[in-house]
Order: C-alpha cells, then sequence, then structure tokens
C-alpha cells in the first residue's frame, strides 16, 4: 500500500535528506587512497550520532554495517572492512540511510578515488543523467513505469546494462515502502503518482557484454549481501529521494552532494 505524507511528515523528511547529505559528502571527503572502508563505515557512525539520527541499515535484515561500500564490480550491498583499503582510481558506491524522528532517508553516490579514469568518469556521469531523466518524469498523474522507461532507455541506449534484480522503493516510516520502482520497463505502467509519495529512486549500471542476458546476471557473494557485476566490470549506482508536489516534485537529496 503507497503511503500519501503528511505536511508534518514531508517537513521532518526534509530534514532528514538534508541532514543525511551532510553526512554523506563528509564520508565521500574522506574516500582517499589508503582509507579502509571500516574506517568510512565508522566515520558515517560519528556523523550520524552528532546529528541525532539512527544508521537505518545497520541490523537491518542482519546487515552488520551503517553504510554498504561497493568497490569496482562490487554493485551494491558491499559490507565495509578493515582489510578493504581504497585504492588509487577506484570507484567506490556509498549507500547510506538514517532514521530520526520516525522517518527515513536514503541515499547513494558514487565516486572515484584519487585520479579518475575516462571510463569510470563516463560511467558515473551515465548513472547520474539516467537518474535526472527518471526524476523528470516525476510529477502527478504520472506513472512509475515513466521513471523507469525513462531511466532504462537511457542506460541502454548509452551501451550499459541496467541491474535489474535491485530496484528504486517508496520510502517514510519505513525505510522500503510502496511501489517498487524498477530501473527498466514500458511507460505507462505501475502505480499512478500522486502528491505526497515519497520515492527513492536509484540506477545501477555496469558496462554491458557481448554476452546474452542470461550470462550478464549480476551475481550476490557467499556473504549473502555484496552483489557483483557478471564478469568483473565496474558498477556505479547513484540514488535521490524524491517528493511528487501538487505542481511536479522536489528533489530533497541531491543539492548537497558534490562529486570529487
Amino acid at each position: 500500500m503507497i503511503r500519501l505524507k503528511s505536511a508534518h511528515e514531508i517537513s521532518i523528511l526534509r530534514e532528514n535528506a538534508l541532514i543525511l547529505c551532510e553526512i554523506l559528502q563528509g564520508v565521500l571527503e574522506a574516500a582517499e587512497p589508503g582509507i579502509t572502508t571500516a574506517e568510512l563505515d565508522r566515520l558515517a557512525r560519528e556523523l550520524m550520532q552528532k546529528a541525532g539520527a539512527r544508521p537505518a541499515f545497520l541490523g537491518y535484515r542482519g546487515f552488520p554495517a551503517a553504510i554498504c561500500a561497493s568497490i569496482n564490480e562490487e554493485i551494491v550491498h558491499g559490507i565495509p572492512g578493515p582489510r578493504r583499503s581504497l585504492r588509487d582510481g577506484d570507484v567506490v558506491s556509498i549507500d547510506i540511510g538514517i532514521e530520526r524522528n520516525g522517518l527515513f532517508a536514503d541515499k547513494a553516490e558514487s565516486v572515484i578515488v584519487g585520479q579518475p579514469s575516462r571510463e569510470a568518469a563516463e560511467l558515473i556521469e551515465v548513472a547520474h543523467q539516467a537518474l535526472c531523466r527518471g526524476i523528470e518524469q516525476v510529477s502527478p498523474g504520472q506513472r512509475v513505469g515513466d521513471i523507469s522507461h525513462a531511466i532504462g532507455s537511457y542506460i541502454e541506449s548509452h551501451g550499459y546494462g541496467v541491474v535489474k534484480r535491485f530496484v528504486g522503493h517508496g520510502i517514510g516510516r519505513a525505510m522500503h515502502e510502496d511501489p517498487q520502482i524498477p530501473n527498466f520497463g514500458p511507460p505507462g505502467q505501475g502505480a499512478k503518482l500522486m502528491p505526497g509519495m515519497v520515492m527513492a529512486i536509484e540506477p545501477m549500471i555496469w558496462k554491458e557484454t557481448d554476452r546474452g542476458r542470461a550470462e550478464n546476471e549480476e551475481v550476490v557473494l557467499a556473504d549473502g549481501w555484496t552483489v557483483v557485476t557478471p564478469h568483473g566490470q565496474v558498477a556505479a549506482h547513484v540514488e535521490d529521494m524524491i517528493l511528487v508536489t501538487e505542481t511536479g516534485h522536489e528533489v530533497l537529496t541531491k543539492s548537497l552532494i558534490q562529486v570529487h
């Protein structure tokens, strides 16, 4: 069931989204060569505590950390650890969530550590542009499928693969609410967008190979969490929280994030 948010809830969600952006920006600024993903997780927890927020991911279905830190071929749900140090040229995707005053916020960003390569920069740019295409479809009367189609068609037209097993979602009193928001599919399908809906839209992409789709499925590792690309391709993951307004939409999370 889709829950429309009250004016009071929207006010808190705005605050939470801004707080989360500041926390994520602090984590991204620390993502330099030599730092471990465990250190990034510890920093995130410290920043959340200072902000009076609870780490939403910690303990969620048993997840052992406050952030997901996914490096290179890891698409999403990478578990931070003390033995995983960032290296120059790595693409690291940080997915982060908080709960504060009974409402959640969720955001993901991919950045290049140290010296960027052209290929990595293009990958992240395509992910961001796909996200923007999806956000452009958010207005009352549109359908979830319009968002999905805008994202997937843009990604595939640029020669990248779309992660299909993991999708965007509604957000509010729970981290994951209805509706689910795939990153692919036909337009004009799915739930109708209405003012008061809040969604987390999150494209996940990799460079496609010339193999058939059956050989290009993402893989979940033995830890039960980390999702990787099928042939070691570098992946990117970006996510924003969007409010459906009476006349269009409001991006709740994007403004404070600066990719470096």
